[in-house]
């Protein structure tokens, strides 16, 4: 992965409201209630993307990793994908299992 800058920190979620927690043992990126997240980085934890859209799910892939959330910017359009995180919400993670990328 190309210039991945360790950030983790806590946030308030922009789509549900919630205070999301540091992670502790990675880079927290999305909510793990409702799994949204912000267009920040061009590069894992570079803050240097001038787009700010929310980030939504819209599919899941599973890698070698384990279960990968698939984002579409809801500004520019961009898809981005992250790593699911242990207290990520498994009913919304199945539900994504059954989206298409379209969705």
């Amino acid at each position: 992965m190309p210039n991945f800058t360790v950030i983790d920190e806590e946030f308030v979620c922009e789509n549900c409201g919630s205070q999301v927690k540091k992670l502790g043992y990675s880079c927290r990126n999305h909510c793990p209630v409702c799994l949204y997240s912000k267009h920040v980085d061009v590069n894992p934890g570079d803050r240097q993307e001038s787009c700010h859209g929310l980030l939504k799910p819209i599919g899941l892939d599973i890698n070698k990793k384990g279960y990968v959330i698939i984002f579409k910017c809801q500004k520019c359009g961009s898809i981005r994908r992250n790593v699911a995180a242990e207290d990520d919400n498994m009913d919304l993670i199945i539900k994504l299992s059954t989206n298409s990328i379209d969705d």
